[in-house]
């Protein structure tokens, strides 16, 4: 059985920061996910193997036994299948300390490999979903927890997304407005509990994309408008993209560059109260004319001469 360096499957130093550790737990799970590799063998083991070093890393307690193991696991295993044996000092000091706690139990997690099962006692708490929160007290199921990234689009008018929980399709729906970073908990949908303990709650972090046009503050959304100079200075009709299709609007003749317009329920749902919706705020981006020709500077010549500088 070969020792499992963890820190080089996910390409971290052992001085990895938390926040470093999640993300390059993310980037390979995403790359070797099943949903986006189906039938590929090759995926489903790395899939399986940086699963299982995100289990060891991000859980403080669970890092520190491994690192304290180090390459001398072997001497471990020597000594048994009981981690008690080998880390001595801790239950002696602590002999109501229970391993089954920090590793987790075996319940529908196959996946684990031998050297893990070996060292810690058990199986983790991982599904398909991008990681785990803190198990619950009482040896009670872990709780997973995931992101979804969606549009800003379909932020405005609500979407879902099936994800694969320990080979569990589930369908989540977002409301109409939802903001980012909402988490949304489903709950008995984390790790099974042990002895007739309650199972575990899946957490899912909602990631809105950027919008090429829109910005989002609160339920407002802002945006620029690109118009010509002799529209902005004679006035007219112009076209504001929306996500309800877009409307009409007159623009004041003599309008200043930079001018921001209202325009009333035009930006996003209100999360909690789906009647009420935000304003879209719209900034007067005045394009100014290139590529003159002869005829056309020869009549900006004789504009300025009508309007002499005071």
């Amino acid at each position: 059985m070969d020792y499992k360096d963890y820190y080089g499957i996910l390409g971290v130093e052992k001085n990895a920061t938390p926040e470093e550790i999640k993300k390059a737990y993310r980037q390979l799970a995403k790359s070797y996910h099943p949903d986006k590799n189906p039938g590929s063998k090759v995926a489903e083991a790395r899939f399986k193997e940086v699963s299982e070093a995100y289990e060891v890393l991000s859980d403080a307690q669970k890092k520190q036994h491994y690192d304290n193991l180090g390459k001398d696991w072997q001497k471990y295993q020597q000594t048994g299948s009981n981690p008690k044996e080998y880390y001595g000092n801790t239950t002696q000091q602590n002999p109501d300390f229970d391993f089954s706690e920090i590793f987790g139990n075996d319940s529908g997690n196959g996946g684990f490999s031998d050297f893990f099962r070996n060292i810690f006692g058990g199986g983790g708490g991982n599904g398909n979903t991008g990681g785990n929160k803190n198990k619950r007290n009482n040896k009670g199921g872990q709780d997973y927890d995931t992101e979804v990234e969606i549009s800003l689009e379909e932020a405005y008018r609500g979407t879902a997304r099936i994800l694969n929980v320990m080979n569990e399709k589930l369908r989540v729906q977002f409301k109409a407005g939802i903001p980012n970073d909402q988490v949304l908990r489903l709950k008995g949908k984390g790790g099974q509990g042990i002895n007739g303990q309650p199972t575990g709650d899946l957490y899912v972090k909602v990631k809105i994309l950027p919008h090429n046009l829109f910005k989002r503050e609160g339920n407002d959304l802002h945006c620029e408008l690109p118009v010509e100079l002799y529209t902005v200075v004679l006035g007219g009709k112009v076209f504001i993209s929306t996500f309800d299709g877009g409307t009409n609007f007159i623009l004041p003749a003599g309008t200043d560059n930079g001018k921001v317009f209202r325009l009333k329920g035009k930006g996003m749902p209100d999360y909690a109260q789906p009647n009420k919706t935000g304003d879209l705020y719209v900034k007067i981006n005045v394009q100014i004319p290139k590529n003159l020709s002869t005829q056309e500077i020869e009549l900006f010549e004789k504009l300025s001469k009508l309007r002499p500088n005071k």
